[in-house]
């Protein structure tokens, strides 16, 4: 099998063609300088401003969940449900589906004003009617999800912080771009001005 032959190596000009808009040459025009300009501000600010936002964006996503998780470990109290209903049962009983599987059925409840509430939710497959299962219920007599746990309050911290570093790389992105459109709109209206004053010139006289 022959040898292929190498590809070849990338050419040294590759780094200034990338800020050919900087470089001084006959064809670049103001708006040219400027694009590039704006450019290279926005790769200099962008690794600047990740680590900003990210701390900022975390700091805060953090203190606010840990004020919902207060909140919620004040107004949510766990509490045991009465099945009104037998629940479904699962088509594959004992596998691991049916583990992991949770069916709507109804329930009695006492919520922690020590008012008798009847609702819906996911329990077991096939639990018998008249079994006691536990859920957290709160204030407003609705049974809810537990309050916040320290790893879902870190998990969506980090979330947050994730999105905020792809929200600066995305408004760089989109304020280059909206540059760059504002800079070929009004190249095209130099164009149109110049060429309005050149085509009669070259418009043969009757």
């Amino acid at each position: 099998m022959p040898d292929r032959t190498p590809p070849p190596p990338p050419p040294r000009e590759l780094p200034r063609l990338m800020l050919w808009r900087l470089r001084r040459n006959p064809l670049r025009r103001r708006s040219d300088l400027v694009q590039g300009w704006v450019g290279l501000a926005l790769v200099l600010a962008v690794p600047a401003a990740t680590p900003l936002a990210v701390c900022l964006v975390g700091d805060a996503a953090h203190h606010h969940y840990t004020r919902a998780a207060q909140h919620q470990a004040t107004t949510r109290r766990p509490t045991t449900a009465v099945l009104l209903e037998d629940a479904p049962r699962h088509p594959e009983p004992g596998s691991a589906e049916a583990r992991e599987t949770r069916y709507p059925a109804k329930v009695r409840f006492t919520d922690p004003n020590g008012h008798s509430h009847t609702a819906r939710t996911d329990v077991r497959p096939a639990l018998p009617k008249g079994s006691a299962i536990r859920v957290w219920a709160g204030t407003d007599g609705k049974i809810t999800d537990p309050p916040l746990s320290p790893g879902q309050i870190r998990t969506r911290t980090r979330g947050a912080a994730v999105i905020a570093a792809l929200g600066v790389h995305a408004t760089a992105a989109a304020a280059y771009g909206a540059v760059g459109r504002v800079i070929q709109r009004r190249n095209l209206a130099a164009w149109d001005a110049a060429w309005a004053e050149t085509a009669p010139r070259w418009t043969p006289s009757p």
